[in-house]
């Protein structure tokens, strides 16, 4: 764990709205800018209703992105990009989108493909547009980060792209646009949410500037989540929800998150499971096996943040993390979601070969470790 006296580094959009009712901003502010052809990356849902924008000029709208993207929903994106000759590109959506929005703005109209910028600070400056992310799910926090990633169908790995150039000049988070999310869909991202928090704090590389991020991203999940699946019209669990997504997305930059994501990362790229989903199913697993090696004080906070009390040993945390999320109605076990018992090997070699994430967590998860937790979830 790093102390106050370890180096970081701190990046936000240079400029954040935040509230309820706050979508038409972005149109005011590139009305401002002088923007004048824009081009929204959006799935088929949120292109319907891009009008809560208020965009003006040319607006064109690639309304064709799949969860869990690969590399040829990214051509298509690259290619509408590039068509569109845009000054400014908005993602629309969820992390999907919002991914898609990152890499178009670098790499439409350059020299660099994808495979040149995988990994980080690859991507050759400066950008030649704008970006704008605007999410409509509480769960990446996406929007405030510089990492974005597609999945290989080839090799069922994904691609992370960081680059200080992919950071968006404004986010606009109103959680109104999240008042739709369907309960299943707002539990698995608010859990996602969690984890980016949880996984950071608990980290390696954690550190006392993002610490305060993210024990306060779990309690706001703690107080919220429960609320926002049970009425996805409260306004303030929604806001709540999609504050604790913002902080979740300002510890995925300097920190990262650890072996849960790592686990997770394969349902989604093997089943498309839904990254969400993946994430909530895989974190009490996770959780509890990195309780020995997480600072005690750690542990003890997240399940205060989340409202559980523990005894503090594995199996105690194990069962409180489990109870919080099977309690919001997320299917906790890999049968469940059609993962089918022989692929487990495979999956554990794709998330063990995950060494950007994997050398983040607090213990050592050794290919076996992987085996035996995905053994657990079947």
């Amino acid at each position: 764990m790093a102390s106050l006296n370890s180096p970081i580094t701190i990046v936000r959009p240079h400029l954040i709205e935040f509230g309820v009712g706050t979508a038409g901003k972005l149109g005011k502010w590139a009305d401002e800018k002088g923007y004048r052809r824009t081009l929204v990356i959006s799935d088929a849902f949120n292109a319907s209703r891009i009008d809560v924008l208020e965009l003006k000029g040319e607006v064109t709208v690639f309304a064709d992105v799949t969860p869990e993207p690969d590399t040829a929903n990214l051509e298509k994106v690259l290619a509408a990009a590039n068509a569109a000759d845009a000054e400014l590109i908005v993602g629309f959506g969820g992390g999907s989108a919002m991914d898609l929005a990152k890499l178009a703005a670098v790499l439409a109209g350059s020299t660099q493909t994808l495979h040149e910028v995988v990994g980080p600070n690859k991507v050759r400056g400066p950008r030649k547009v704008a970006l704008a992310q605007v999410p409509t799910t509480s769960g990446t926090g996406s929007e405030a980060g510089i990492r974005a990633l597609v999945t290989d169908p080839a090799t069922m790995a994904k691609l992370a792209v960081e680059s200080l150039h992919m950071l968006a000049d404004i986010a606009v988070i109103d959680p109104a646009l999240t008042f739709s999310v369907p309960a299943r869909t707002t539990a698995a991202t608010g859990v996602d949410a969690m984890a980016h928090c949880v996984e950071a704090f608990t980290n390696r590389k954690a550190h006392p500037m993002v610490d305060i991020y993210a024990i306060e991203g779990t309690r706001l999940v703690g107080k919220y989540l429960a609320r926002a699946v049970k009425d996805g019209n409260d306004a303030e669990a929604r806001a709540g929800l999609s504050l604790a997504s913002l902080y979740g997305g300002f510890c995925l930059g300097p920190v990262n998150t650890a072996g849960g994501h790592a686990l997770a990362y394969p349902l989604g790229t093997r089943w498309h499971v839904a990254h969400g989903a993946a994430n909530a199913l895989i974190f009490p697993h996770v959780l509890a096996f990195n309780t020995p090696s997480a600072p005690e004080k750690k542990t003890k906070a997240v399940m205060e943040a989340l409202g559980r009390e523990t005894s503090g040993n594995i199996t105690s945390v194990f069962d409180a993390a489990y109870a919080f999320c099977a309690e919001l109605g997320i299917e906790m076990k890999l049968s469940g979601l059609g993962v089918p018992e022989t692929d487990l090997d495979a999956m554990a070699d794709d998330a063990f070969a995950i060494r950007r994430l994997l050398d983040n967590n607090p213990r050592d998860l050794s290919r076996a470790d992987i085996r035996a937790i995905y053994a657990a979830a079947f």
